[in-house]
């Protein structure tokens, strides 16, 4: 198989497609627990989640959202919210009040509150969205680099979790990494967690 990250990104999206609604549910179930199971969100003061692409089979990280809030654990959340220059990302607090919109992507967004803002250094952990991974914990995502800048701004004892929907194992090694690319330091699957370092 080929191991680039134009091939990988194709391949990964097309199997993503075809997922059902039920099954979408069901894995991002499964990666919430392991989540749960193998992390210490209740220590982490701030966490970074991705709200996700519906359209596009994104794992849905609402019911780790709920679950964070229902059992009033004191970790607080942070929502990305894509900035009109089409290459930034900034940052604002998530709760179960804030007010989200829907961008032109179709993503939910946080609205923007200056008084909210959350600045990438004051993550613990953030979890990233990713189509496929290698054994060295570099990422496929949809290419747009949004992430591999934000994860740069981080404080280096952050912790960055990819949540992929399929269960695939990494690929030994991606043949075009780039100098800008930010490894991960786990990746959950449905069917287990993903060490790198």
């Amino acid at each position: 198989m080929e191991t680039t990250k134009a091939a990988l990104r194709r391949a990964a999206l097309a199997r993503r497609r075809a997922l059902t609604s039920a099954e979408v549910a069901q894995r991002s179930q499964q990666l919430a627990n392991l989540l749960f199971a193998n992390f210490p969100v209740a220590h982490w003061r701030w966490l970074h989640v991705f709200l996700p692409l519906a359209q596009k089979n994104e794992p849905d990280t609402w019911p780790l959202i709920h679950r964070i809030w229902a059992e009033e654990l004191p970790v607080r959340l942070a929502a990305p919210v894509v900035q009109p220059n089409g290459i930034a990302l900034k940052h604002y607090e998530l709760t179960p009040t804030t007010p989200l919109v829907t961008s032109h992507w179709g993503i939910p967004e946080p609205v923007a509150n200056p008084a909210a803002e959350v600045a990438p250094a004051q993550l613990d952990a953030v979890l990233v969205p990713l189509l496929a991974c290698d054994q060295q914990g570099q990422r496929v995502g949809y290419g747009g680099g949004f992430y591999d800048r934000f994860l740069a701004a981080c404080r280096p004892d952050a912790l960055f979790t990819g949540l992929n929907l399929l269960d695939d194992a990494p690929v030994p090694a991606l043949a075009d990494v780039l100098p800008t690319d930010v490894p991960l330091h786990a990746c959950l699957t449905p069917g287990g967690v993903w060490n790198f370092c």
